[in-house]
């Protein structure tokens, strides 16, 4: 990996929560993402430079293993961050703990739908704990691998977008796409918000011609 930050530099440049310093970068970097099948085990995601170097990596996603919990991992298999889908909840809210979890890890950060109603283009937010103030936004629509990360105040920090092979112009597969994070923002903290838009959004949640909510008990509390 390159154009890593150093301990002080970061400390003067980090954009919110950093989960390890060595995934906050100096100048925006992109990150090339595949999504690997979703019929065999020890599938999941495969994250690489621009150099084609692993970065990160998501494995056992498969339809035999839960996927109410995801753990991303850097190239060495090291865990980095576990998401978790919280049950119950009427706004399908995930947490996130650093590194791996273990029982009686608090969250530090959590990620759910604005509104139980409707499908907003614009229903993804972002809570980060024991940091007042910081919050995100993820507008777009996932589901077209088109969406921004923004922070409070309406600067973007990582963009989700779909990828063009430069040799022949030509758009591929939504199975690869593009994850843009802008300088002193955690890559590990944006790729967290990858795993967990593609759970609770899924490849149909913004399409315009989705048609089912999903179904959970009108008196949970979230």
């Amino acid at each position: 990996m390159t154009l890593l930050v150093s301990e002080s530099a970061t400390q003067k440049m980090k954009e919110g929560l950093v989960l390890e310093d060595g995934y906050v970068f100096k100048e925006e970097i992109h990150f090339t993402v595949l999504k690997t099948s979703l019929f065999f085990s020890g599938d999941g995601f495969t994250v690489y430079d621009s150099k084609g170097q692993l970065v990160f990596r998501v494995d056992s996603y498969g339809p035999d293993t839960t996927k109410d919990e995801l753990v991303l991992m850097d190239p060495n298999g090291r865990c980095l961050l576990t998401v978790r889908r919280k049950r119950p909840s009427l706004h399908q809210r995930w947490e996130g703990f650093k590194g791996e979890r273990v029982d009686g890890d608090k969250p530090i950060f959590s990620v759910k739908r604005a509104s139980i109603i409707g499908r907003s283009r614009t229903s993804v937010t972002v809570e980060v704990y024991d940091s007042p103030g910081e919050e995100y936004h993820i507008e777009g629509c996932f589901s077209q691998r088109c969406c921004t990360v923004i922070n409070a105040v309406k600067e973007p920090m990582a963009e989700i977008s779909r990828k063009v092979d430069p040799t022949t112009c030509v758009m591929l597969g939504k199975e690869v796409f593009s994850l843009s994070v802008k300088p002193g923002f955690d890559a590990a903290f944006a790729m967290g918000f990858v795993l967990i838009l593609d759970q609770i959004n899924g490849d149909s949640y913004f399409d315009n011609d989705a048609t089912s909510e999903p179904t959970v008990h009108p008196t949970t509390e979230d």
